[in-house]
């Protein structure tokens, strides 16, 4: 892991107000690889929903496909055991690029447009629980929540940095020739605590980035991303 996260302190006050976020966007992450031919076209479709402001977009950069001639500069070993975790909770057998996987619980294997915006508005019908709103002062960052219900599982409360965009020639493997331009490319994934929703959560910590931001609180599982919200 490439930690983003120096120090968390306790409700610790920041000058600036919070970004409040009404309806929580729908997170939708991409594992994807530079080496996997069928990758392009679902970057393309994250691309596009990168600049909307009802979803959050994360390419997660998975490194199973290094061997086979080029190596992906982001990818992370973490985000493969990731997707593996996914893959568990939903009884699957095997992992695949690309793919799709929306609010923590729906996925969809493939550059299926279609498929992946059905999955989204149904997401974002039936999210909610959990009111976040988090600030962002020089390397302070300040994360808050409230929740009228309880939760099965406790939430973990992840901070994510990512690059909003880079170009990369790819000179050998399945994508040799190609120039690809990814977007929101995670640089880094911090569990930073633990929730159990039965009090209010008020957490400030310090970031060492001036990347954009990103809070989750997920289902321990991974399961349903409960709530989200970005600071740039």
């Amino acid at each position: 892991m490439r930690n983003l996260v120096s120090a968390m302190l306790m409700t610790a006050a920041v000058a600036t107000p919070a970004i409040a976020q009404d309806t929580s966007p729908v997170v939708v992450e991409l594992f994807t690889s530079q080496g996997c031919s069928s990758c392009p076209p679902a970057d393309e479709i994250l691309a596009d929903l990168a600049e909307r402001d009802d979803v959050i977009a994360l390419a997660l950069h998975v490194d199973y496909w290094d061997y086979i001639g080029w190596k992906d500069e982001f990818a992370d070993p973490m985000f493969t055991e990731r997707q593996k975790a996914y893959a568990i909770q939903a009884g699957a057998r095997s992992i695949y690029t690309p793919q799709f996987v929306v609010g923590g619980v729906n996925h969809v294997v493939g550059a299926e447009a279609m498929q992946l915006a059905d999955q989204i508005r149904d997401t974002a019908n039936m999210q909610g629980g959990a009111e976040l709103t988090i600030s962002r002062s020089g390397d302070t960052l300040r994360v808050q929540a409230v929740s009228a219900q309880s939760f099965a599982k406790a939430l973990d409360v992840v901070v994510v940095s990512y690059v909003a965009n880079a170009n990369v020639d790819i000179e050998s493997g399945e994508n040799a020739g190609k120039t690809v331009e990814y977007h929101n490319i995670v640089q880094s994934w911090d569990d930073v605590a633990d929730w159990s929703a039965q009090s209010p959560l008020d957490i400030s910590m310090t970031v060492d980035t001036d990347n954009p931001i990103v809070v989750l609180l997920q289902e321990q599982g991974p399961g349903v991303i409960v709530a989200a919200a970005q600071a740039d």
